[in-house]
């Protein structure tokens, strides 16, 4: 999976994923089609149990919740799979450019060469505690041919390779695949997620020109950037929409439960005009069940607004760091539950002085019929 195909192709399938979110854990099954879009087979989520910030904190709550989701998936399918391919967002996963180079010896670059610069570049990579996911060729260089995307067939003494190595915690990968073996499942392949929803969400064109992926997670932000039809930097933010929740519970004295609610339905990242004038009925925390209070709109807006301007802030920090040049000042595509929170999209414009559109997975077919809520499955599609 790390070599760059001549053309993209779709499984035939049947196969399975699982998104482990902070929020919700996702699972699809489903197959290519030969119009080259994707059709859901079976779908099935439970509410996130056992996992904090992307990482499994709880081998048994975890367990249970996967379990039930991917059950409710094979169902609805008749489908049943022993193998599953998995996001990745625990374990810090870290992203970094590495060199390698492989002796050919004046002959013609073979696929088995290109597959042995890619190893040797995963061997250099490995570090201690970290296991390389991910090791994407960038480009090739035949000797003193700069920029060559596919090397095959030239002939040349030294083939160089700038690569792109996502890897994560050993520790966390392992505890991943116990809980999953518990599940009787095998990992088949595990996805980086900014990569899972890049593909998902962006169209050829914005891949090739240089665009950014900002998947807003339950409890997690993360981001990819893309440039020249390939993922060029990620990088992880530990604050999703869970931490809105938690700050609107903490500052009305509601349950997590409410303060979910009230975001969901009246929420919203910028004050608009008439929020003083609309009141909303929350309920305490307390003895009495029956215990409400009337407030006005403007105050849930005055506690999600500075949480997502420090979350747009350090997306803005991340890219100015990335060091990956013009690609990083491209478009930004938001995706994720996070990003169907009202006046998201004008503030990000503002915070990141970008275009920004909102992201939903494209040629797949069928995800629950909301199609509002599509984005909530774009690294799972």
């Amino acid at each position: 999976t790390d070599e760059r195909p001549p053309t993209r192709r779709l499984r035939t399938g049947p196969f399975s994923v699982l998104d482990i979110g902070s929020t919700k854990i996702v699972c699809l099954i489903g197959r290519g089609e030969p119009d080259n879009t994707i059709r859901i087979l079976g779908h099935g989520w439970r509410r996130s149990h056992g996992v904090r910030s992307g990482g499994i904190v709880d081998l048994r709550e975890a367990e249970s919740a996967i379990r039930a989701a991917v059950a409710q998936a094979e169902d609805m399918a008749t489908e049943r799979r022993d193998s599953i391919f998995v996001n990745l967002s625990c374990g810090h996963p870290e992203s970094r450019h590495i060199n390698a180079r492989w002796p050919i010896g004046g002959r013609e670059i073979t696929k088995t060469d290109v597959s042995r610069i890619i190893a040797e570049g995963r061997l250099r990579a490995v570090s201690e505690g970290r296991s390389a996911i991910h090791t994407l060729p960038l480009d090739y260089a035949v000797d003193d041919t700069q920029e060559v995307l596919d090397p095959r067939g030239h002939l040349c003494d030294l083939l160089s390779a700038r690569l792109h190595v996502i890897d994560a915690n050993t520790t966390a990968l392992r505890n991943l695949e116990a809980v999953l073996s518990r599940v009787e499942l095998k990992i088949e392949g595990m996805v980086s997620s900014p990569l899972a929803s890049g593909l998902a969400v962006m169209n050829e064109d914005e891949r090739n020109l240089g665009a950014t992926v900002v998947d807003m997670g339950g409890g997690t932000t993360s981001i990819g950037v893309f440039g020249e039809g390939r993922l060029l930097h990620t990088s992880t933010i530990p604050v999703g929409g869970l931490h809105i929740t938690r700050d609107i519970a903490h500052g009305l004295s509601t349950s997590i439960d409410n303060a979910e609610r009230l975001k969901t339905m009246h929420g919203s990242a910028e004050l608009l005009g008439g929020d003083d004038q609309d009141s909303i009925l929350v309920q305490l925390i307390g003895d009495n069940d029956h215990h409400y209070v009337r407030i006005p709109r403007a105050r849930i807006v005055s506690i999600i607004h500075p949480r997502v301007e420090e979350t747009l802030e350090m997306v803005r920090d991340r890219l100015e760091m990335s060091g990956v040049g013009p690609a990083s000042d491209g478009r930004v595509i938001l995706t994720g539950g996070g990003s169907l929170l009202e006046g998201i999209g004008p503030m990000a414009a503002r915070i990141l002085n970008r275009q920004v559109r909102l992201g939903r997975p494209r040629r797949i077919v069928g995800l629950p019929e909301n199609a509002a809520t599509w984005p909530m499955f774009s690294t799972s599609a």
